[in-house]
């Protein structure tokens, strides 16, 4: 499995920024697929997960109502929309993929794709 990160950037407090996760490698009918961002001197923490197959969807609470998780089947890639971000959402951005994972738990996904740096100016 290959998951390639892309979209982070510099943008001004409130505004919004696209992540794009290209995965390949297998069929990820069975996956879910999970953003996590880990910020410097923090623990990499979880953001939000889709599973593949569905409708399923999860976000961490300091995220839900900003930031919209989808995919496009077609593409093998999955999305996360963030919308008025603050400073405390500067971080590096991952997107990882397992089968069966606690999707919360980062520990749990066996695949990662190599990050993309989000930094929100105040």
């Amino acid at each position: 499995v290959q998951l390639q990160a892309s979209g982070g950037g510099l943008v001004q407090a409130g505004g919004s920024l696209r992540l794009s996760c290209a995965a390949s490698g297998d069929t990820f009918s069975n996956y879910f697929m999970g953003w996590f961002r880990q910020a410097p001197g923090k623990e990499r923490e979880f953001v939000s997960a889709i599973r593949w197959s569905g409708s399923m969807t999860y976000y961490a609470d300091s995220v839900k109502g900003r930031f919209t998780i989808s995919r496009d089947v077609a593409k093998s890639t999955v999305y996360l929309q963030m919308n008025s971000l603050k400073p405390e959402d500067t971080a590096v951005y991952y997107c990882a993929a397992d089968r069966f994972p606690r999707v919360d738990m980062a520990t749990s996904y066996a695949n990662w794709g190599q990050g993309t740096l989000v930094t929100v100016s105040s």
